[in-house]
């Protein structure tokens, strides 16, 4: 099935106020979260009260206005299909467990192929990041753009880690990056270090494998705010996950030379979706 624009019209103001709807809940839960018991999913995997309440919320929203769709969540699964919903009810969670202000809700809408919305919302600071394919990228309704950063040296970055991947891989990347002369961080919350290239607050972020609920909507916001990325949907990551790179041009090559990701050089599709892979110049 094919979405028409009216129809993706209809669902970007739907996530307009679903996301902001879901940043009311999540900032409750962190102000009950304070000193309450949280549990571990696995190792530094954590899982709060408020991750599924957020996620039933979001479900149930989206069920009601888009019964056709399908929903794909970091707490229930689900399954992807020609139309779905990606979500993380709470990203950074081992941040929001400790009363840490550094979390958020992240949501992406996948569609003929490709990531055609996306939002993030940090709900302590009230900031909402919002994409639509082809039509630019904005932070609280403004637009945004990645850095303009050409000098390695002056450049800060983001690494994620993974418990995915070997170690060693990720000491490696670091060294690498250190030693091509940027500055390396972690804020333990994948969604937001996109977001931040995506604004110009970062220059780059790279984790060896992310979720798709941690990084599609973050990933449309790169491309859409004149950033680079690596491919994600055509390297299986909806289904499985995948490298995750993005960045500010000037920093790209070292970047992708450090993490071992490749670069995009066209439209990131599913895999076998029929559709024609588009190439840019």
């Amino acid at each position: 099935m094919t979405l028409d624009a009216l129809a993706l019209d209809g669902r970007e103001k739907f996530l307009a106020s679903l996301i902001r709807e879901a940043a009311v809940l999540a900032l409750e839960g962190f102000r009950r979260q304070s000193g309450a018991a949280v549990s571990l999913k696995g190792p530094q995997d954590y899982l709060t009260e408020t991750d599924g309440q957020v996620e039933d919320f979001l479900r149930e929203r989206i069920a009601q206005a888009f019964p056709e769709d399908g929903f794909l969540g970091e707490e229930g699964g689900g399954a992807p299909g020609e139309q779905v919903w990606v979500v993380d009810p709470i990203d950074g969670t081992a941040n929001f467990a400790r009363s840490i202000p550094h979390f958020c809700i992240s949501i992406a809408f996948v569609a003929n192929g490709v990531v055609q919305l996306g939002a993030i919302a940090n709900p302590v600071l009230n900031d909402y990041y919002f994409a639509r394919a082809a039509q630019g990228a904005t932070l609280n309704g403004q637009p945004i753009s990645v850095s303009g950063v050409e000098d390695v040296s002056s450049s800060s970055v983001e690494m994620g880690w993974s418990n995915r991947r070997p170690l060693a891989s990720y000491v490696s990347a670091v060294q690498s990056l250190f030693e091509a002369g940027t500055n390396v961080r972690r804020s333990s919350c994948g969604a937001l270090g996109l977001a931040y290239v995506a604004d110009g607050r970062s220059d780059a972020y790279a984790e060896l494998h992310m979720n798709p609920w941690d990084c599609l909507a973050g990933l449309l916001m790169v491309k859409e705010a004149g950033g680079v990325t690596g491919p994600f949907l055509s390297a299986g990551g909806l289904a499985d996950g995948a490298g995750v790179l993005a960045a500010a041009p000037g920093v790209a090559e070292i970047m992708s030379a450090a993490t071992g990701i490749a670069l995009q050089d066209g439209q990131d599709f599913l895999p076998d979706t029929g559709l024609q892979q588009k190439r840019t110049a």
